[in-house]
């Protein structure tokens, strides 16, 4: 089930995933619940059949146990991108881009 996205779609829906990595990693240390992913997750909204995972990230980023946040936004980040797989909205290519290690 493949959704075709304009340039555009896929361009906001790629930024947003990244907005949404990069405070996953972040979330361990701090409190994430910034514009940036409040906004991130606003632009998801339309591709995600379900919105539980969308809430939950809100929820989770601004936590205030350190081990909660991450949890929780991390649980919170993979329901999002398999919702988006789901749609066909995201398939992640990161992981193809990222050359194996070299060994000496």
């Amino acid at each position: 089930m493949s959704t075709s996205l304009s340039r555009h779609q896929r361009i906001v829906v790629d930024l947003s995933i990244r907005i949404l990595r990069a405070a996953m990693v972040k979330s361990s240390h701090a409190r994430v619940d910034t514009i940036e992913v409040r906004l991130a997750l606003r632009c998801l909204l339309g591709h995600c059949p379900d919105r539980w995972p969308l809430e939950l990230y809100w929820d989770a980023a601004s936590g205030t146990n350190d081990i909660g946040r991450a949890q929780g936004c991390t649980a919170a980040f993979n329901g999002i991108v398999r919702q988006l797989r789901l749609a066909g909205v995201h398939a992640d290519a990161t992981a193809e881009a990222v050359p194996p290690p070299r060994t000496s």
